[in-house]
């Protein structure tokens, strides 16, 4: 025995995978003791390996998400319809069934009385309170409403009933800036699949947890009905007069109307729906962010707008030569006649005034904003160009002046005049946002547009253009009898002072369409009730061969405006 210890051979670590040993032998081993080697793992298998282990694949795909832009004016989920709710929505859609059918009027005030009672429930069951502006957009919506309670033209009312619309979904969404004012103001109409959806829900839900309390309701509505019907027709049996009421009061539905009848119902639900889910969760057009433009410098800013003011300053010191000078010498030189001048130079100015306002709004997006210099430099600048517009927006309406003494006022003459003063007016207030602020420019920019379109109904074009045209011709003869025959009821109180046959001759054709529209009450115009009242207290003359001389034909012969 010997007393040093026996030693063991030390086991090597075995080889890494990919290494390149394939087998390695201890010392003195045998092939038989050879350790076995996991095999060699390719790289991409072994990348695909580490993905399916790290990161599991979903099911389904998930989906984008929206860009920031979209998620910032999306609103929270709504509050529940409430009933109040419901039943205006219901109110509107069986007002618009029984009224909107005949036409146009103070009908379309009752209906949407409803339908604002239905956003303002839904407003308050979601939280929102009413803010000033608020009750702006939607009294100035109301009143717009009265034109066609009180005007007869078709062109006027379909001017204040869009912008009514517009000021509705802008109190709905409250928006301040121009995105959220010009993109508020169409916004309910993105509400008209989700609000009908809105409703849906709300009715299911309700329906579950209160299905007992429907039939009570139903069995009471349709005993006041069967009730109102029995006895209301007893009662117009028994008297005429009772009966006549009776008859103005409720509208005449005939199964023919069906279809349309259908049609308004759902118009005026699904309208009055979209009202209210707006009102729950509007859109938050104010959220979009817009860039401001990379500041110029000075010169570059404001160099073409000082060549711009200059021009102006030219243009303007010609017309004030021209307006003192005289339009002989004028006339003389260019060989225009008086009425060429007047109207070719109208079209030109009312361009540059549209153009100017474009100026004016890229001018501001580039202006310099390092301090105090920079802010005065950008006020007198444009400031100056704002001042010399006004007045091309002064001697555009000199010139429609002058046109239309020498060739009356006609529908599309006013309307373009109208135009050229509601720019002066956004010119004014552009000039006031520089002195006060520009926080407030959007709203008040939609409110004049509003105020503009409510003046204009209110005006009474129609009228007007009566009014002109017989003066016209008290003082010169002239008078383009077969003109009016287009005009509407509005015109008949200015062409009932003409003396026969002048006047029987104007009328001829606003007395055939009053006799072809004759309707309810709710479908009435005021300028159609006094129409009728005129014609009725002194009936036409007609006498077709005369009238004929005057050049009225029964085919309606069209005329020029002599644009």
């Amino acid at each position: 025995m010997s007393d040093t210890p026996a030693t063991t051979p030390s086991t090597p670590p075995p080889a890494e995978p990919g290494s390149g040993q394939g087998r390695r032998t201890r010392a003195g081993a045998g092939p038989s003791d050879a350790v076995p080697q996991a095999p060699v793992m390719p790289s991409y298998a072994q990348q695909q390996h580490r993905a399916a282990t790290q990161r599991p694949p979903q099911w389904p795909p998930r989906k984008a998400e929206p860009p920031k832009s979209v998620t910032a004016v999306r609103p929270g989920p709504p509050a529940g319809i409430r009933p109040g709710t419901l039943w205006a929505a219901l109110a509107t859609a069986l007002l618009s069934a029984l009224l909107l059918g005949d036409g146009l009027g103070p009908n379309l005030m009752l209906v949407a009385v409803p339908a604002a009672l239905a956003a303002y429930f839904a407003a308050r069951a979601a939280g929102r309170r009413v803010r000033p502006w608020t009750l702006v957009w939607a009294l100035g919506g109301l009143a717009l409403l009265a034109v066609p309670a009180l005007r007869d033209a078709g062109w006027p009312t379909l001017l204040a009933v869009v912008s009514a619309l517009a000021l509705g979904s802008l109190a709905l969404h409250g928006n301040r800036t121009w995105p959220g004012v010009l993109i508020g103001c169409l916004g309910i109409f993105g509400s008209v699949g989700s609000g009908s959806a809105w409703a849906w829900r709300g009715v299911r839900e309700r329906a579950e947890v209160s299905r007992g309390r429907w039939a009570p309701v139903v069995r009471t509505t349709l005993v006041a009905v069967v009730l109102f019907v029995v006895f209301g027709a007893l009662f117009a049996g028994a008297d005429a007069a009772f009966a006549g009421l009776l008859g103005g009061l409720i509208p005449d539905v005939s199964v023919a109307d069906g279809p349309w009848r259908i049609f308004l119902f759902a118009l005026g639900l699904v309208g009055a729906l979209a009202a209210a889910r707006t009102a729950a969760a509007p859109m938050r057009w104010d959220r979009i962010e817009v860039r401001p433009a990379r500041a110029r410098g000075r010169t570059e800013w404001a160099l073409p707008l000082i060549v711009l003011n200059l021009l102006f300053a030219a243009f303007i010191a010609v017309q004030l030569a021209v307006l003192f000078g005289g339009y002989e010498k004028v006339l003389s030189d260019t060989g225009l006649t008086y009425s060429q001048y007047a109207r070719q130079g109208f079209w030109q100015l009312l361009w540059a005034t549209v153009l100017t306002l474009g100026v004016i709004g890229l001018a501001l997006r580039w202006a310099p904003r390092g301090g105090a210099r920079d802010r005065t430099l950008v006020r007198s600048v444009l400031g100056t160009l704002c001042v010399l517009t006004l007045v091309v927006v002064a001697s555009a309406l000199r010139r429609m002046d002058l046109y239309m003494d020498e060739y009356a006022l006609t529908r599309l003459r006013v309307s373009v005049t109208a135009m050229e003063l509601w720019l002066g007016l956004v010119i004014v207030v552009i000039m006031a946002a520089g002195v006060f602020g520009s926080r407030w420019l959007p709203r008040a920019v939609a409110v004049s547009a509003a105020a503009a379109v409510l003046v204009f109904g209110l005006v009474s074009p129609d009228g007007l253009v009566a009014e002109r045209n017989v003066e016209r011709y008290r003082t010169s003869d002239k008078i383009d009898v077969q003109y009016f025959q287009d005009l509407s009821a509005d015109a008949v109180p200015a062409l009932d002072t003409l003396p026969e046959p002048l006047r029987s001759c104007s009328l001829m054709g606003i007395e055939r369409r009053l006799d072809d529209k004759l309707g309810s009450w709710y479908a009435t115009s005021l300028g159609e009730t006094r129409a009728r009242e005129i014609l009725d207290q002194r009936p036409l003359d007609i006498d077709m061969t005369e009238c004929r001389e005057l050049g009225v034909y029964d085919g309606g012969r069209g005329i020029s405006d002599e644009y």
